[in-house]
C-alpha cells in the first residue's frame, strides 16, 4: 500500500523531513552511513529488551535472595517501564530543545551509572528504586532512538525498513535475553543482569558523536513541569490501585489511588488543550490512524509482556527447568516475532496496513486462546506453542502500527509522535504486568493450599508467590514438600488460564477496534 494511504488528504508529505532538513533529503547523505547510524541507534533498543527479558528469568533467584511479596515483585518489574513511559513525552520535549543526540547520550550514561549501581541493591526497596532511575534515564533513550531515526531515513520505503529492523531489535533482544540471562544466571548472581547494560553502552557513547546526526526542533515547546506532575500522578495513581487490589489492600487504598490517577489524568489533558505550546499534541489522538495505531501498540505490547511475565515462571518453578534451558524454550517464540515483523515489510504491498495489523491481533487472540483451552494442566506444548503464535501476531502489529503512527503526522510532529509511540510501548508493558500479573497473583493466594505444619513465617512467604511456595517447599519434609509443590503448582497454572482468557477477549476486542479505526485515515482538525 502506498504511503498516501495512511496519510491524511491535505497534510504534508511525512516524507520530506522535519523543517530543519528541508526538502526530501536525509541529513546523512551517505547510504553506508545511515544504516551504520541505525546500528548505533539500536544498541540501546536491544539492550532495553535485553533487560526486560532477562530480568524476567531472574525473578525466581530475586525472589529467594530479596524476600519481596508478590506486590513487591511486581513493582522490581514495573517501576522501570511505568517511570519511564510517564517521562516519556516530557523527554521528547527536552530532547526537541536541547538536541536529541545529545538527550541520547545523557540518557546512556546515566542509564549504564545507575545499571551497576542496581546489581547491588539489598533489598526490595533499593532494587524497586534503581528500576525506577533507571527509568528516568530510560526515557532519554527511546524517543530519541525513534525521532532521529525518522529524521535519518526520510525515503518512505528506506525508512519502512529501518522501523522494521529497529522494531525487530525489541524482539530480537527478547530473544537474546533468556540465552544471555539463563547463562549468567547459571554462572553469576542475578545482579549480573543490570551490569550488562555497561559494555553495551560503551560503544554508544564512543560511535554515537561520530555517526549520529544532531536534530532539534526550531519551535520547540516549553518543558512543563506541572504537565509532567500530572502525568506520573495520573499513570501512577492507576498502576498503583490496579496492584493494591491484586494485593489485597483496603478498598479505601484502591479507591483513592483509582480517583488520584484519573483525575490527574483528565487534568493533563485538559491542560495540555489550554497551553498554547503544550508539551503533548493531544489534537494529534483526533486522528483515527494515530490513535488507533497507538492503541494496537500498547495491547500488543500488553499480550507479549505479559505472557513473558507468566511463562518465564512456569517454565523454572513449575516445569523445573534451569535458567538456561527455560531461555532456549523460549528462543523460538521470540525469534518469531523478529521474522514475523520483517515479513510485516513486502505484506504490506500485499495487503492494507489496516489488514496487516487485524491480521497480528488476531493472532494474539489465537494464542492466548491456545492457552486457555489447553493450559489448565500446565501442558508444555500448548504453552509454547501459544507464545510462538502470539509472537507471530506481536511482530506484524508492532511493526506496520508503529510506521503508521509515524506516518499519520507533520514531519515537525516526528518528535513528540515518537515520544508517543513509545509510551504507549511503555504503558502496554507496564498494563500488562500489572494487570495479568495482579490477576495471576489473586488466583494464586486464593487456591493455593497450604498443608498443615507450617509456621507463620512459612506459611506467609509459600502463600504470597510461587517462588516463595517453591523455597519453603525445599525444606520440608519430602511428603509434606510435595504437597505444598502439587498444590502451588495447580494453583499458578489456574492463574494462568484466567489470564489467557483475558488477553484473548482483549486482543480481540482490539483487533475489531483497529480494522475499524486503521481503514481509512481522518485529517487532523
Amino acid at each position: 500500500m502506498s504511503e498516501t494511504a495512511v496519510r491524511p488528504p491535505g497534510r504534508p508529505d511525512p516524507q520530506r523531513g522535519p523543517r530543519t532538513n528541508p526538502g526530501n533529503s536525509s541529513p546523512i547523505a551517505s547510504s553506508r552511513r545511515r544504516w551504520a547510524a541505525l546500528v548505533v541507534l539500536m544498541l540501546p533498543v536491544l539492550l532495553i529488551s535485553v533487560d526486560n527479558t532477562a530480568l524476567s528469568f531472574a525473578v525466581p533467584s530475586l525472589a529467594r535472595d530479596l524476600q519481596p511479596s508478590a506486590t513487591q515483585l511486581l513493582w522490581i518489574v514495573d517501576a522501570y517501564p511505568l517511570v519511564l513511559a510517564a517521562l516519556l513525552v516530557a523527554m521528547g520535549s527536552v530532547g526537541d530543545r536541547i538536541g536529541r543526540r545529545r538527550l541520547l547520550l545523557i540518557g546512556a550514561t546515566g542509564f549504564a551509572v545507575v545499571s551497576a549501581v542496581a546489581a547491588f541493591a539489598p533489598s526490595a526497596g533499593w532494587l524497586i528504586a534503581a528500576r525506577a532511575a533507571l527509568g528516568f534515564f530510560g526515557a532519554m533513550l527511546m524517543p530519541a532512538t525513534l525521532s532521529l531515526l525518522r529524521n535519518i531515513f526520510t525515503e518512505a520505503d528506506e525508512r519502512r525498513k529501518a522501523i522494521a529492523i529497529w522494531a525487530s531489535g525489541f524482539s530480537g533482544g527478547a530473544a537474546l535475553g533468556p540465552i544471555v540471562g539463563g547463562w549468567l544466571l547459571e554462572h553469576y548472581e542475578w545482579g549480573s543482569i543490570f551490569l550488562m547494560a555497561v559494555p553495551v553502552l560503551v560503544p554508544l557513547l564512543v560511535l554515537g558523536p561520530v555517526l549520529l546526526p544532531e536534530s532539534k526542533d526550531p519551535e520547540p515547546g516549553p518543558v512543563d513541569p506541572v504537565g509532567i506532575a500530572l502525568a506520573v500522578l495520573g499513570l501512577g495513581g492507576i498502576v498503583f490501585a490496579i496492584k493494591a487490589a491484586g494485593g489485597g489492600d483496603p478498598a479505601l487504598v484502591v479507591l483513592a489511588a483509582a480517583v488520584v490517577g484519573i483525575a490527574s489524568g483528565v487534568g493533563f489533558v485538559r491542560r495540555m488543550l489550554r497551553l498554547d505550546q503544550p508539551m503533548l499534541d493531544v489534537r494529534l489522538f483526533s486522528n483515527r490512524v494515530f490513535s488507533g495505531a497507538l492503541a494496537t501498540n500498547l495491547v500488543a505490547v500488553f499480550a507479549f509482556v505479559g505472557f513473558i511475565y507468566f511463562l518465564s515462571q512456569h517454565l523454572q518453578l513449575v516445569a523445573g527447568h534451569s535458567p538456561m534451558v527455560a531461555g532456549w524454550l523460549m528462543v523460538p517464540g521470540l525469534v518469531t516475532t523478529v521474522i514475523f515483523g520483517l515479513i510485516a515489510v513486502p505484506l504490506v504491498h500485499r495487503m492494507t496496513p489496516a489488514n496487516v495489523v487485524v491480521v497480528g491481533l488476531l493472532l494474539n487472540t489465537l494464542g492466548y486462546a491456545m492457552v486457555a483451552l489447553f493450559g489448565a494442566d500446565g501442558a508444555l506444548l500448548a504453552l509454547l506453542g501459544g507464545f510462538v503464535v502470539l509472537s507471530a501476531g506481536v511482530g506484524l502489529s508492532q511493526t506496520i502500527s508503529n510506521d503508521l503512527a509515524l506516518s499519520a503526522v507533520p514531519p515537525e510532529k516526528a518528535g513528540p509522535a515518537a515520544a508517543a509511540s513509545e509510551s504507549a510501548y511503555e504503558v502496554g508493558a507496564v498494563l500488562g504486568v500489572a494487570v495479568l500479573g495482579s490477576l495471576l497473583n489473586v488466583a494464586f493466594r486464593t487456591g493455593v493450599q497450604l498443608p498443615t505444619g507450617l509456621d507463620p513465617t512459612q506459611a506467609a512467604l509459600a502463600g504470597e508467590t510461587l517462588a516463595g511456595a517453591v523455597e519453603v517447599s525445599e525444606g520440608l519434609p519430602a511428603a509434606l514438600g510435595e504437597a505444598l509443590l502439587l498444590s502451588a503448582s495447580q494453583a499458578f497454572d489456574h492463574g494462568v488460564v484466567l489470564t489467557a482468557g483475558l488477553g484473548a477477549v482483549l486482543t480481540a476486542v482490539m483487533a475489531l477496534v483497529a480494522r475499524r479505526a486503521l481503514r481509512a485515515p481522518d485529517p487532523l482538525d
